[in-house]
């Protein structure tokens, strides 16, 4: 959910509000899923804004070009009473719910959560595991262009930001 590129172009107000205990234990997890997927030639962007207004908790590209997105949960009442996580499958080819360790997973195999279209990563601040594989549903190609070209030029700006932040105010739409 953080690194340092996105804190350094995101507003003051933004840094007070990311101490809280949730905030950071969803950055530890993102952490912990980050590098599995490196270690796995999957690189992500964590805090991904989508054209449906919804953001992504990490998006990131595979080898082959799919997409995948995961929500990162990390308190039950919040995984139980989210409703939007359905609008996030027309931008992935998989979509992965990231829980730490000590969060009860077993609602994830109800119907609900519809677990044939979702997979489960298990993560911590060091490291990640899949514990249900994410099946694949294919985009459409000219879905995935448009998409990976998104994620290529948020991620592009996010580094130019980091490296010259006069340049924040360009490029406004792709920061979310």
């Amino acid at each position: 959910m953080a690194d340092s590129l996105i804190q350094s172009s995101a507003p003051d107000a933004a840094h007070d509000a990311g101490d809280d205990p949730f905030t950071l234990r969803s950055r530890a997890v993102c952490r912990g899923i980050s590098r599995l997927f490196a270690r796995n030639n999957v690189w992500a962007l964590p805090e991904m804004p989508l054209r449906n207004g919804r953001r992504a908790d990490l998006m990131g590209i595979d080898a082959k070009g799919k997409i995948v997105i995961v929500e990162v949960k990390t308190a039950r009442g919040d995984l139980m009473g989210d409703g939007k996580w359905p609008d996030y499958l027309d931008f992935c080819d998989r979509f992965y719910w990231g829980l730490p360790p000590e969060l009860d997973r077993a609602c994830l195999d109800g119907p609900d959560f519809r677990p044939e279209c979702c997979g489960v990563i298990v993560a911590d601040e060091y490291d990640a595991e899949i514990v249900r594989p994410a099946p694949s549903h294919p985009l459409a190609a000219a879905r995935r262009r448009v998409e990976v070209e998104r994620l290529s030029r948020t991620a592009l700006r996010r580094l130019q930001v980091a490296a010259d932040p006069h340049c924040n105010t360009w490029g406004a739409e792709l920061a979310g």
